[in-house]
C-alpha cells in the first residue's frame, strides 16, 4: 500500500507491505530509477515475514519537499539522512537496509555512521560512500567513457538536457547500465513518471555537481559530509552484490572497499546482470536479505 509521511525536511511517499510488527527492511532506489525496481522484490521479502518499505527518494515519485526555501540537495549525506529521518518517523528503532546506486549509498551511510540504527546492510557494488576530495583523480582511461553522464550533469548543457529530454535520457542510461537486460517499454513506463517530480533535475544535478565539489552542500547534513571524508568502516553483517554485466562499474570492481568492510561480509557475483540489480535479479537480492536476518 502506497502510504505518505512527514520525515525531516520531506514529505515521503513510501510503500510499506507486510505485517507492520514484524522486523524492518529498507528498499532503497536509485537514480534513474524508482520503488518499481524492487515490483518482484517486495512480495518475497513480505511473504517470507518482513515487514518491507519501499520509499521513493526526494526528487522522484510523490515525494515532496515540505519547505519551498529547502536546498534541492542531491548529496549523499541528504539522502542518508532522509533514510534516518524516515526510520525515525516511522518508529522503527533498528531494521535491515539495502539497495544500489543513489539508494545503496543511503544505505551505505547509514550503516556507517548509525550502526546501532542498522540489523544488516545489502549493497549493490560494495562501499558506495563518495570519496569527494580524490574525485578529481582519472580513473583507467577504459572505465571514464563509462562515466560521461557525470561529466555532462555539471555543465549548464547537461542540465538543460535532462530537463528537455529526461525521459528519453534516463531510458539511454537504463540500456547502457543493463546492456543484457531486454527490458520492454511497459516496465519503463511503469517508472518514468517519477522523473517528472518538479524537483527531480534539481536534486539530479546537485547530486553529481556536489560529488565533484563543484557547489556547496546543505549546511543542515554538514557534519555528516565531515564524517564521510574520513571514509568510515562498516561493521554491520553484510552482502555486496554485483552484476557481471553492470555498464556503469567496471569489470573487475566488483567487492569494491572489501577492506572497509569489518564486521560479517558475503560477496556475490551475479552472471549477466547490469546495474538495477534488484529488478533484475529479484530472487538474489531478496535472498541476500533475507540471509541476514538471522545475523
Amino acid at each position: 500500500m502506497l502510504k505518505t509521511i512527514d520525515a525531516g525536511v520531506l514529505n515521503i511517499a513510501y510503500f510499506d507491505d507486510g505485517d507492520a510488527s514484524a522486523p524492518a527492511v529498507f528498499l532503497m532506489h536509485g537514480f534513474p530509477y524508482d520503488v518499481h525496481a524492487y515490483d518482484e522484490v517486495r512480495p518475497r521479502l513480505a511473504d517470507a515475514g518482513l515487514r518491507v518499505i519501499t520509499p521513493y527518494l526526494r526528487g522522484y515519485g510523490p515525494t515532496r519537499f515540505l519547505d519551498q526555501a529547502t536546498l534541492r540537495s542531491g548529496q549523499q549525506a541528504s539522502l542518508a539522512h532522509d533514510l534516518l529521518e524516515l526510520m525515525n518517523a516511522l518508529s522503527i528503532e533498528q531494521a535491515i537496509v539495502s539497495g544500489y546506486d543513489w539508494g545503496g549509498r543511503a544505505a551505505c551511510i547509514a550503516a556507517a555512521l548509525w550502526p546501532e540504527r542498522v540489523r544488516g546492510l545489502v549493497s549493490c557494488n560494495g562501499y558506495n560512500l563518495q570519496n569527494i576530495a580524490r574525485t578529481a583523480e582519472p580513473n583507467a582511461p577504459e572505465s571514464e567513457p563509462r562515466q560521461w553522464y557525470q561529466y555532462y550533469f555539471p555543465g549548464e548543457r547537461g542540465r538543460i538536457g535532462l530537463e528537455r529530454n529526461r525521459h528519453e535520457l534516463c531510458k539511454l542510461l537504463w540500456r547502457l547500465w543493463s546492456p543484457n537486460w531486454a527490458f520492454d517499454d511497459a516496465t519503463y513506463e511503469r517508472s518514468a513518471p517519477s522523473f517528472d517530480n518538479p524537483d527531480f533535475v534539481d536534486v539530479v544535478i546537485h547530486s553529481y555537481r556536489h560529488r565533484y565539489a563543484l557547489v556547496a552542500g546543505d549546511p543542515t547534513v554538514q557534519s555528516f559530509e565531515d564524517k564521510l571524508a574520513m571514509q568510515p568502516a562498516i561493521a554491520v553483517p553484510t552482502v555486496v552484490l554485483d552484476g557481471d554485466g553492470d555498464g556503469v562499474m567496471p569489470i573487475g570492481s566488483a567487492g569494491a572497499g572489501r577492506n572497509l568492510f569489518t564486521g560479517p561480509y558475503e560477496h556475490q557475483l551475479i552472471p549477466r546482470v547490469g546495474h538495477n540489480l534488484p529488478q533484475e535479479a529479484p530472487e538474489e537480492f531478496a535472498n541476500a536479505i533475507l540471509s541476514l536476518q538471522h545475523e
